[in-house]
């Protein structure tokens, strides 16, 4: 029987994609490694790299087909002298698009960032697994146990024994995936949330992203454009967010005038580096410290339990064309600020190019969202599950304020927390406030 591609899920919470683009055509001979097709997902478009070899018999999802569910058949790989037809349920599981369906058949491709041989198809969500078989362990032809190419280098290059891996892939094969996990075992740490429930939105059932019919006149000019899956996933989570998380919201106004002064200074020792420090690096930076100082608002919720981390990950709202993403800047209260500037340049460039790996993107433990460069004084930013919060910053502007038991006039910009309640009880929310104002006043304390 020929071997079944199926749309996999790039992600946890990936439901479905776009196929933008075969690059084989039928009758082609592939080998492992080969990039078959390019996936667009609501955060970038990923390559579709085989594992298996043989010949391309059919395509069954043309390219450009747009919401194709995962775990959709979208092509056939004949071996040798196998028969090139469609099966039955390939051909029904093609027209249905239903994910999960055809439990038990194989899978033989796995997906990586374009333009990244390394990359690695991230685990399926729970709803794209729904009434599958658990993984099996890791089978060997002879004394060859299964796992990708990118699998067995991590995990040579870790010391980790493939063997005493159960694999989560297709068939039971190792990937990158199952070595975080095995690397990381007895530690929370980031790779894990999937497992325990806690760090991936897919252990919320998602919110309809449709809500009542739009009434609008067709009378007035106006032109009516496709969403894209990015919009799509933004308009889930967030109806999700508000509907599922009780917001509390604590604003504090913070003097910013130490903080440009010492940036001016450092970025004086920095010439000749190439480096630049922006406001928004240091605030991030504060951010993460003071997580650090309050522990109990670096959390998720779950229904069963409350997740501490040990780290400050820092997920940082970026604009690009089409939506928004949140590049990660993984314990950024360890990094120096020129360490996080530089990071965060090239994390930043790389969204706004489509060209961001999914661990870049995905996890995080707290975000931060600044619109002061628009000139915007003060916002409520909605919390990014399973995170506990989120800080929403406004623009620095002059304003009269009390300095020394006088009034003078200070450069003041407005900070509001949004704070996941059931994790986070208000007073804990205003300790973090007070430990992010008292940084970014006294901002010695960055640079310590």
């Amino acid at each position: 029987m020929p071997i079944e591609l199926k749309m996999p899920a790039l992600s946890p919470t990936m439901e479905e994609g776009t196929l933008a683009k075969w690059l084989v055509k039928e009758g082609d001979e592939v080998k492992s490694g080969d990039i078959l097709a390019e996936i667009e997902t609501d955060k970038a478009t990923m390559e579709f790299e085989a594992v298996d070899e043989g010949t391309v018999a059919k395509i069954v999802v043309p390219e450009g087909t747009d919401g194709v569910k995962v775990g959709t058949v979208i092509a056939l790989i004949a071996g040798e002298g196998e028969e090139t037809s469609p099966s039955p349920a390939a051909a029904g599981e093609g027209q249905t698009g239903a994910a999960g369906q055809g439990e038990g058949k194989s899978e033989s491709a796995k997906p990586s960032p374009s333009h990244s041989p390394d990359g690695e198809r991230a685990p399926p969500s729970p709803e794209a697994g729904e009434g599958q078989k658990p993984p099996a362990p890791a089978k060997s032809d002879g004394d060859r146990v299964k796992a990708s190419p990118l699998a067995r280098r991590l995990a040579e290059a870790k010391g980790i024994d493939l063997a005493a891996i159960q694999g989560s892939g297709p068939n039971g094969r190792i990937v990158k995936a199952d070595i975080d996990s095995a690397e990381g075992k007895g530690e929370l740490r980031q790779a894990q949330p999937e497992r325990s429930g806690a760090a991936d939105s897919s252990t919320v059932q998602p919110a309809p992203a449709e809500g009542p019919k739009a009434e609008f006149s067709t009378d007035i000019p106006h032109e009516a454009v496709k969403l894209s899956n990015m919009r799509k996933t933004i308009a889930r989570r967030l109806t999700e967010a508000k509907q599922t998380i009780p917001h509390i919201y604590l604003t504090v106004d913070i003097r910013l005038d130490a903080l440009l002064k010492l940036r001016a200074e450092l970025n004086g020792a920095l010439t000749g580096r190439g480096v630049k420090l922006s406001v928004n690096d240091l605030l991030i930076k504060a951010l993460a410290v003071s997580l650090k100082q309050v522990p109990e608002c670096n959390v998720s919720f779950t229904p069963d339990s409350l997740i501490k981390y040990s780290r400050a990950d820092i997920s940082v709202a970026v604009s690009i064309p089409g939506g928004l993403i949140t590049p990660i800047i993984a314990d950024a209260d360890a990094k120096g600020v020129a360490a996080i500037s530089s990071e965060m340049h090239e994390l930043a460039a790389r969204a706004k190019e489509g060209k961001l790996q999914p661990h870049e993107y995905q996890g995080g433990t707290a975000s931060i969202s600044n619109m002061g460069m628009f000139g915007i004084k003060q916002f409520e930013a909605v919390i990014n599950p399973p995170q506990g919060m989120i800080m929403a910053i406004g623009a620095g502007e002059k304003r009269p304020y009390i300095v020394d038991d006088a009034l003078g006039v200070a450069t003041v910009m407005s900070a509001t927390g949004s704070f996941d309640h059931r994790a986070i009880d208000g007073a804990d929310g205003a300790r973090l406030m007070k430990a992010f104002k008292e940084l970014v006043e006294a901002p010695l304390g960055l640079v310590a």
